[in-house]
Parts: structure tokens; C-alpha cells; sequence
């Protein structure tokens, strides 16, 4: 058997020559396609840096668009390789989707996670009312958020059921206005409540001057005479100022013998004559 040993090496040379000239370009995209990706995600990374985007957002959207473009690099050096990238191409994608589909409701909270960032509707420190739940945020996440509530719980709310609910922010704000309702008896002296509901306001420095408070008769109700009181106050008094009117209110009235009544039911019994009586 005769083996034609320049035809082999021609061939050998041929080849070499062939898939070096690939390689090097292969090698040549991976080098760039890499450099190019760094570049891009420091930019990105910038860019979110400068608009005053949370930090944790900022290195997640870094890290994906530097493996995303990664991912496109190999794709293209494979492809000068010579190796066909469509049934490649069709297994990420179909993967992908697979991905997606069983990540379903993660995927949600994530989303969701985002917008929470950008568009901050409440801060860490902030008292909230977000997806059923009162509390103060200790932590916004990607996938949830952690709040505390006044009775000291912990709670971890999925960021999907903050952003498809009304998100409530009560510190959000530097002033509030107290609420209350006080109520009198129909024979009480309805001018002479008012005098005192109003010296009792202005006589707490915590209420503000601006805006003015408003007391007046709201409702002639079935057992009182009922008065709307609100003062207005910083939002770090309300609390404090709500509790402190309500007692002064009533050792007031009492000093003053205005009563507080509570709701009577008058009951009328009649006997049933029979023919004995």
C-alpha cells in the first residue's frame, strides 16, 4: 500500500491554515467581545450611579448586561469557529422560556422589585401600609420587602403584592392632621364646648398654627352631639398629640361639666291585660 506522504502533509498544512485563521478570529472576538462588555457594563454602572439608583440595582443590572453580551461573544466566536449557532440559538431560547415559565411568579416579584427601586415610593424608615401589612420598612429587596410592625413582628411582603395593591405612605409627608370625634349630651351648652375644644388645641404648643385647626359641630346623632377636632401637627407628634388631646379632652370636660354621653336605649314595657285582671 502506497501512501502518498505530500499529499497527507499538503492536506495537514491546508487545514491547519484553514481552522488557525478561525481560531485566531474566534480568539480575536472572545478578547474584544469581552473588552467591549466590561466597558459597557462600567458605563451602565455610571450612568445608574449619577440618576442616584439604589446600589444593589445597580451591580444586579451590571452583572446581567455583562453576561448577557458575554453570552452573545461566545455565541459569535463559536460562529467563526464554523459550528452552526442555530440549534444552539434554539435550545437557550427553548430553555429560556422554561426557565421563565417555572420562575413565574419570582420573575413577578423581581419586576416589581425594580420598580420599587426606581421610582421609590417609600424609603427604608418610612411607615407604610403595603400588600395588607403596617409597618416600618427595614428593607427593600429585589424580591421583597421587610417590614417591621408596631408590635415589634416581622414581616416579609412579596414585592408583586406591594406594587398590585395601594401603597399607603403615612411618614411620607412632614405634617398630619389629627381626627377626632367628641361627642356631648344634646342638653350640654354646645357654645361653651366649642370655647373649651379650642383652648385645649391651641393650648398644646405641638399643633401647628398653619393650618389653622378646625373644631365644629359635625353630626346631631342619635345620643350626642357630635364635634370634628383637627389640629394639624408633624408627622413624628401625631401619635402622641392624638393620645394627649383625647385624655385632656375628657378630664377637661369633666372639670368643666360637660358630659360625654354614651349611647341609651330607652326600653318600654307594657303589660298585656287578660279577662282575670
Amino acid at each position: 500500500m502506497n501512501i502518498d506522504i505530500e499529499k497527507i502533509i499538503e492536506m495537514l498544512t491546508q487545514y491547519a491554515t484553514t481552522y488557525s485563521v478561525k481560531l485566531i478570529a474566534a480568539i480575536l472576538v472572545l478578547i474584544i467581545g469581552k473588552w467591549l462588555a466590561g466597558k459597557i457594563s462600567k458605563l451602565t454602572t455610571k450612568i445608574l450611579e449619577k440618576n442616584n439608583v439604589d446600589v444593589t440595582l445597580i451591580k444586579f443590572l451590571s452583572s446581567i448586561i455583562y453576561y448577557t453580551l458575554m453570552v452573545v461573544v461566545v455565541i459569535a466566536a463559536a460562529g467563526q469557529l464554523g459550528i452552526n449557532t442555530t440549534s444552539f440559538l434554539t435550545i437557550v431560547g427553548a430553555a429560556g422560556l422554561a426557565i421563565g415559565l417555572a420562575l413565574k411568579d419570582s420573575l413577578s416579584n423581581f419586576a416589581s422589585g425594580i420598580m420599587l427601586i426606581l421610582f421609590r415610593p417609600f424609603h427604608v424608615g418610612d411607615f407604610v401600609t403595603v400588600g395588607g401589612v403596617t409597618g416600618t420598612v427595614v428593607n427593600i429587596a429585589l424580591f421583597n420587602t421587610t417590614l417591621n410592625t408596631v408590635d415589634n413582628q416581622r414581616e416579609i411582603v412579596p414585592n408583586s403584592s406591594i406594587t398590585s395593591n395601594v401603597i399607603t405612605n403615612v411618614t411620607a409627608n412632614d405634617t398630619r392632621r389629627v381626627d377626632l370625634v367628641i361627642g356631648i349630651g344634646y342638653d350640654d351648652d354646645i357654645k361653651k364646648a366649642k370655647e373649651v375644644l379650642k383652648r385645649i388645641v391651641k393650648e398644646d404648643e405641638r399643633v401647628l398654627e398653619s393650618p389653622t385647626a378646625n373644631v365644629a359641630v359635625s353630626e346631631l346623632a342619635d345620643s350626642s352631639v357630635n364635634f370634628i377636632v383637627r389640629p394639624w401637627v408633624k408627622t413624628e407628634d401625631y401619635w402622641k398629640v392624638y393620645f394627649d388631646l383625647t385624655e385632656k379632652i375628657k378630664l377637661t370636660f369633666d372639670a368643666e361639666g360637660i358630659s360625654i354621653p354614651y349611647p341609651q336605649q330607652d326600653v318600654h314595657i307594657f303589660k298585656e291585660q287578660t279577662e282575670n285582671d
